[in-house]
């Protein structure tokens, strides 16, 4: 039976009140006795042994810890910044209730946590001195005017010639400064980093296009790929690129890749910056236009001429396309090439059969291009033809789409096997492709092909191109505050995305293959998330 004793020693008074009233009901059993830490003989009893401590007592121990790490945290913080701001005057400890209580403080996640950027600050030879000798690049100043604004060329006022550009953001961009646009973008970044191993990717600020187009008409091939071989040798001695092999660089062309696709001990087109060095090929390119051969090559939108500086900007536009009264069914803003040419016949059998139409219209060759007489004409028809130009792929795509006019394709290497990150998988959701085969030997109408669709689907389509317009402009690199994702963006997070897999890959000692070169590269780019084999395609009978 419990009892009591004079000699039993006086018990330590509890640091909390709670705590005490724990302790007492832990000496009740499950039938409510309670037992002394003697039996009645004063012996121990060994059936309750040493009690642990309660489960209250460590909450309280850890919510103690945690408060004693937020006032050191808050302390240590203000006396280093109090001792930087004035030397001479006493420390003062300044408690602030936001100090203690933000979340954000404590808990915020890095918004820029795997999406960080390192971007080398190359000699200027390989971009800023490109831009200052504009004028080699032809014996006119029009590429001078085009590097002008960082790449967006002249300001467009007053909407252009006939009102048919945006009132504020519009300028006269050239197709091929996207090199120096993407660089401008990346220098206002803000997840820029100085710390290269902190970085998801290395960026490599190359004017690739100018230089090219400096030099693509000389005939002595080692000046053609000077340049090119310079960078390679400059990049194989930083750690930053021997750290994984170039991996995880990242180079924008502001061509199409066949202008850096020339073999080393060729005399054809181009140079050899894709070639001269295989290590090279490990980079992640973005070009205007890719190789459907080669795996390290993603096509990217050509600027267009609208970069906004804010959301308004972008949805005032939107609403004004979906608003327009267009009269004609479609039309081609092109002129002709030379039948004997491989894409010659393809054009010429558009231009025949719109100018026989009246309810098709041309914009022909003019003295001088002039964007708001081409934006004119693709706003004032349901359907645009985008035939193939010197290349496969063609900047008034993006021109159609920012004046919301529903593009017409011919071969699918002209977007569908391009711009897979950028534009739908589903490409019936917002074009019409015709195949050029039938075009060119007169078995289709283009006309009576457009006017079989319904006009319902028809304003599904041109709403699903409206919806695109955010996705292949590149807005202002000084625009704040803005919430939707530009071309930039896109491709950008795609590149982090494919960098982190060849990271994890390699961690595990293995290479990561999301491409092949070969006839089938292609079709790697259009496998959907867990997708790792391809197979026959729609699209093999035209490649």
């Amino acid at each position: 039976m419990p009892h009591s004793t004079s000699t039993a020693a006086t018990p330590m008074k509890p640091f909390s009140r709670s705590l005490q009233w724990d302790l007492d009901a832990a000496v009740d059993d499950d039938d409510g006795k309670q037992h002394s830490a003697d039996d009645g003989d004063g012996k121990q009893n060994t059936e309750r042994g040493l009690r642990r401590p309660s489960r209250l007592f460590y909450l309280a121990l850890l919510y103690t810890v945690f408060w004693a790490l937020v006032f050191y945290h808050h302390f240590s913080t203000s006396v280093q910044q109090s001792g930087s701001a004035a030397v001479a005057a006493p420390t003062v400890l300044q408690l602030k209730p936001s100090a203690f209580f933000s979340a954000s403080r404590f808990f915020r996640r890095d918004p820029c946590a795997g999406r960080y950027v390192y971007m080398y600050d190359l000699p200027p030879r390989f971009n800023a001195d490109l831009v200052s000798g504009c004028r080699r690049v032809s014996a006119s100043s029009d590429v001078c005017k085009d590097v002008s604004h960082d790449g967006f060329g002249p300001p467009i006022t007053g909407g252009g010639e006939g009102g048919s550009l945006p009132e504020q953001g519009a300028y006269d961009t050239d197709q091929f400064m996207l090199s120096i646009i993407f660089h401008a973008r990346m220098r206002r970044y803000e997840c820029l980093t100085a710390d290269p191993a902190a970085a998801a990717v290395v960026y490599i600020p190359f004017y690739a296009g100018l230089d090219a187009a400096m030099h693509l008409g000389n005939n002595d091939l080692a000046v053609r790929d000077a340049l090119s071989r310079d960078l390679l040798d400059w990049l194989a001695r930083r750690p930053e690129w021997r750290a994984m092999g170039g991996r995880d660089h990242l180079l924008v062309s502001g061509r199409g890749t066949w202008d850096f696709l020339r073999s080393p001990d060729s005399t054809g087109w181009g140079n050899t910056l894709m070639t001269y060095d295989l290590a090279i090929r490990n980079a992640t390119f973005l070009t205007t236009e890719a190789s459907t051969r080669h795996g390290n090559d993603f096509a990217v939108p050509f600027p267009s001429h609208f970069h906004p500086s804010s959301d308004a900007e972008v949805t005032g536009w939107q609403d004004r396309m979906r608003r327009l009264d267009r009269a004609l069914l479609w039309c081609f803003a092109g002129w002709p090439r030379p039948r004997g040419n491989g894409m010659g016949p393809e054009r010429a059998e558009i231009i025949e059969q719109c100018g026989k139409s009246s309810r098709c219209s041309l914009l022909g060759k003019l003295n001088h291009y002039v964007p708001g007489h081409a934006m004119r004409l693709l706003e004032s028809a349901q359907f645009c033809m985008q035939p193939r130009g010197d290349g496969y792929t063609r900047k008034s795509t993006f021109d159609s789409i920012l004046a919301g006019c529903i593009p017409v394709f011919f071969h699918p290497i002209s977007a569908y096997l391009q711009y897979t990150w950028h534009l739908p998988r589903d490409h019936r959701s917002y074009s019409v492709f015709i195949p050029h085969g039938d075009v060119i030997e007169r078995n289709a109408s283009i006309e009576e092909v457009l006017s079989r669709i319904p006009p319902e689907k028809v304003a599904q389509m041109r709403e699903r191109v409206i919806q695109l317009i955010p996705t292949v402009l590149y807005r202002h690199p000084a625009a704040q505050g803005v919430t939707f994702k530009d071309a930039f963006d896109v491709a950008l997070d795609r590149v982090v995305d494919r960098v982190a897999k060849r990271r994890r890959a390699a961690a595990e000692g293995r290479e990561y293959v999301d491409g092949v070169d070969g006839a089938d590269s292609w079709k790697y780019d259009l496998l959907e998330d867990g997708q790792t084999k391809v197979g026959p395609h729609e699209f093999d009978q035209y490649l």
